[in-house]
């Protein structure tokens, strides 16, 4: 498949009530500037890096450098109860589920059937994966393992116990998608209620440093090898006359998700550029109104972006993987809530970018008007 067949677009701006816009109206992060979405905001905006030696702060590894949320834990963030077995991965997202629900304020689950809840995450745990299986070979016999670890070899272990965590009682749905996970949550989240499935939606992604993943990571990047981060960012979505109605205010409005696919690396750029061009088209707004862009950070990416935005364009860049290293699933949400903060700093206006170019085949892109 190359990248002039493969096309994908969600118009979000469709909401079931006609001119009642999808917005973003609270958000919330779990970043390795810290716990809570004003430590995110001023990491950003202070252009601090949040990437510092390893130690022994995790098991042996090939990074010498990452950028873990300091000093968290499940039991520190969440309490005891209930924490035991919970890996890391899970009680991140969990965290910044409850940091969102926080946010938003009381009455968001007044109905919790009609909040839907979709999150992203790489494969779930490495490390509770690779543990697990370690265990069932390694013991005196295969079934001697911990059964109460076994919920967190699932991929969907965050976003069901984060749903159960807090009584969110709607749909539930797990992205897994490389670095563009957070951008396709955020394309699911927007259908999911596009088509009457709930009335508002709980979104984001999550990523875990562990030594598992760093190897994998190691032995995937080949020759480009970023320091790995980890946290969650989410936010929620809902139609800006159901926020200003619950006392929230809309910080942004979600124009529209799009995804291409390419075949040959060389063919990444022109592919976003492309999906750039289409989401613009999609949303009948002009590519000079965009005065901000959150990038992955991948190699020809911000080239390809200029390439479909106005002759001259010089747009606000947002950048996240140097502050906090290659957060892979929760990558491309920690770019949207860098736009999201930005837009709580009082933005100028105009129009957000949010892109990404995955090293197997897909491109990606969020448009948000400020």
């Amino acid at each position: 498949m190359t990248a002039g067949t493969a096309a994908l677009t969600d118009r979000a701006d469709a909401g079931r009530a006609a001119g009642d816009e999808l917005v973003f109206s609270a958000w919330s992060v779990v970043s390795p500037f810290g716990v809570g979405a004003e430590a995110f905001a001023a990491g950003l905006r202070e252009g601090r890096s949040a990437v510092a030696p390893l130690g022994t702060a995790v098991e042996e590894n090939p990074y010498e450098m990452g950028a873990l949320v300091p000093e968290f834990t499940a039991a520190g963030a969440l309490g005891k109860k209930g924490t035991r077995t919970m890996d890391r991965v899970t009680a991140l997202a969990v965290s910044t589920v409850g940091r969102l629900l926080d946010a938003a304020g009381e009455g968001l689950l007044e109905r919790p059937e009609r909040v839907g809840l979709v999150l992203g995450t790489g494969s779930g745990s490495v490390q509770s994966i690779m543990d697990f299986t370690r265990d069932s070979l390694t013991g005196e016999r295969p079934y001697l393992v911990d059964p109460a670890r076994f919920p967190n070899t699932v991929m969907n272990r965050a976003t069901g116990q984060s749903a159960i965590w807090y009584g969110v009682k709607g749909p539930n749905t797990t992205i897994s998608g490389g670095w563009l996970t957070g951008l396709l949550a955020l394309g699911y989240a927007a259908r999911l209620f596009r088509a009457g499935h709930c009335d508002r939606v709980l979104c984001g992604s999550a990523e875990e440093f562990s030594a598992q993943r760093a190897w994998l990571e190691w032995h995937a990047a080949g020759e480009e090898r970023t320091p790995l981060g980890e946290g969650g960012a989410a936010w929620l979505l809902e139609p800006a006359g159901e926020a200003r109605a619950q006392g929230r205010t809309p910080l942004a409005t979600l124009l529209g998700t799009r995804f291409r696919a390419y075949q040959d690396p060389a063919d990444a750029g022109a592919a976003l550029t492309a999906c750039v061009r289409g989401a613009l088209e999609d949303a009948g707004v002009p590519a000079g109104d965009v005065t901000v862009v959150a990038p992955l950070g991948t190699p020809g990416e911000e080239a390809a972006v200029l390439a479909a935005l106005a002759p001259g364009a010089g747009p606000k860049w947002l950048r996240c993987r140097p502050l906090v290293g290659d957060a892979s699933a929760a990558a491309t949400a920690f770019q949207v809530a860098a736009v999201l903060a930005e837009a709580a700093g009082g933005s100028p206006g105009g129009l957000a970018l949010v892109t990404g170019i995955d090293r197997d085949g897909t491109v990606g892109c969020a448009l948000l008007a400020l």
